[in-house]
């Protein structure tokens, strides 16, 4: 009944949950001036020493949920490393240390990101100076714990997985069993995501103190202000239909931005080339692009100087962009859950927003399945084919020179692609690849050319000797 309740608005303020003054002033002063359901039902029994398993909306205010209350806590015990938050993606991680650093200023909070695609030796060094706050991705803390001995996590009072779901249900399990067994047996251990679905059998790993649970009891699953619309069109004009909807948003929506969303890194790349072959500007975002691009973009994205986003699904956790008014759908996600996070992207903290789906003949099911799953029946957004037809022939060529422009890309950077894609599939961090070369020196790569001409060199001559062998063994069999 109290849930019921809470979800209605009946929501007591920051200082009947239990924080601090100091606390609630900050959260005024930043905008958060009542708390949203996940925070009153969460943060109370955080503060009392419980463990935690918090899965509301997208855009429910759940970062805020597990800040303050540990936030509260270090205030009154201040020392070195005190939480660890731990997050599927880059974006996410550097996203969530921004909120602390706003949330923790008037304490001095010091926060640390240790992410892949940063100079490892200087996260090293940020870690040898016990900064209250590490926010992480699993492989790069993983690395860390196996090869320094520069900082320690042993008397952590909380461990935070954010977007918990993707975390236990992805390829994080050995990163993550290296991370635990380097915590203390006794901490507070708290889990959030939109979506938690089957890893209630997965907290026994992590040793969950009679957690306290709580799920929003909304029969959708995405928001209210969210309005969700399907274009139905057949597959091979979908990009003409794609640059009409984005055309006539640009044009109505001067203030306000789009993400469209695809399903592979190579389509991410050459939609963004089509668009600017069409004259519109924008960022791009998958797990090719190098890091310090990938914050390029983003920054780029959120500051409004470009007004789309093509990202791959590397995009739909957790980010909060307050100017993002539309999704598109490019491809009908196959997972349900993946719906839900793409579109979370706009609607967020009682905004209103719109998500399109493009569907085409092939992914009815996959639709069907997605309305059973969000409870939830989209409605059409009209595309007039008459307004469509007259650029099928600019956006086909536009996406034919895309495509073109992406085989030909000189050798060394398609190769470069390559050997990125490829470390990838086997579970290894490109970007510290790229580092452990840097932090080689110009003799250590020489050597190494060396070596590979040499190794070469030593194949081709055993192979010539080996095809002579051949020969005069032949002429005495003659």
């Amino acid at each position: 009944m109290a849930d019921f309740e809470v979800e209605k608005g009946k929501r007591l303020s920051f200082s009947g949950l239990g924080l601090h003054d100091w606390l609630v002033r900050q959260c005024e002063a930043v905008g958060i001036k009542q708390p949203t359901p996940i925070q009153h039902n969460c943060i109370p029994p955080i503060l009392k020493g419980s463990d935690c398993i918090g899965c509301a909306k997208t855009g429910s205010g759940k970062t805020a949920a597990f800040a303050l209350p540990i936030l509260q806590k270090l205030s009154e015990d201040p020392y070195g490393v005190f939480g660890l938050v731990v997050t599927p993606t880059r974006e996410l991680g550097i996203q969530i240390a921004e909120q602390f650093r706003v949330l923790g200023k008037p304490i001095g909070l010091r926060v640390t990101v240790v992410i892949g695609g940063i100079d490892m030796v200087e996260q090293g060094r940020e870690l040898s100076k016990k900064p209250h706050i590490v926010i992480a991705t699993p492989g790069r803390l993983a690395d860390h714990i196996k090869s320094t001995s520069t900082f320690d996590l042993h008397a952590i009072k909380f461990l935070v997985l954010d977007e918990a779901d993707r975390l236990l249900e992805g390829n994080f399990g050995p990163d993550l069993e290296v991370i635990f067994d380097f915590l203390p047996a006794k901490r507070q251990t708290l889990l959030f995501s939109a979506t938690i679905t089957d890893t209630m059998k997965e907290l026994q790993k992590m040793s969950m103190d009679k957690p306290f649970s709580w799920h929003s009891k909304a029969p959708v699953a995405t928001v209210e202000q969210l309005d969700q619309r399907y274009v139905l069109m057949p597959a091979q004009v979908k990009d003409a239909y794609l640059m009409y909807i984005i055309s006539e948003f640009t044009e109505k929506n001067r203030d306000h931005s789009l993400i469209i969303f695809t399903s592979t890194c190579k389509y991410c790349h050459v939609l963004s080339i089509m668009l600017r072959n069409l004259g519109m500007q924008c960022a791009t975002l998958h797990s090719l692009v190098k890091q310090k691009t990938r914050i390029a973009s983003l920054a780029m994205f959120k500051s409004n100087h470009v007004r789309i986003l093509v990202a791959t699904d590397l995009a739909s956790r957790g980010l909060d962009i307050p100017m993002v008014q539309m999704i598109i759908n490019h491809n009908v996600p196959t997972s349900p859950k993946d719906y839900i996070h793409r579109v979370g992207r706009t609607a967020r903290a009682g905004r209103g927003g719109m998500s399109i789906t493009m569907v085409t003949q092939f992914d009815v099911k996959l639709v069907q399945a997605i309305e059973k799953t969000i409870n939830t029946k989209m409605t059409e957004y009209k595309v007039p084919e008459k307004n469509v037809l007259p650029i099928l022939n600019e956006v086909a060529l536009a996406k034919s020179k895309a495509e073109m422009k992406l085989e030909e890309l000189d050798f060394g950077e398609r190769r470069a692609i390559h050997k990125r894609k490829q470390l990838i599939l086997e579970g290894k961090d490109p970007d510290e690849a790229d580092e452990e070369i840097k932090r080689a020196g110009p003799s250590q790569k020489k050597k190494k050319s060396h070596q590979q001409e040499s190794n070469q060199s030593s194949s081709e001559s055993h192979g010539k000797h080996k095809s002579k062998g051949k020969q005069s063994k032949g002429k005495r069999s003659r």
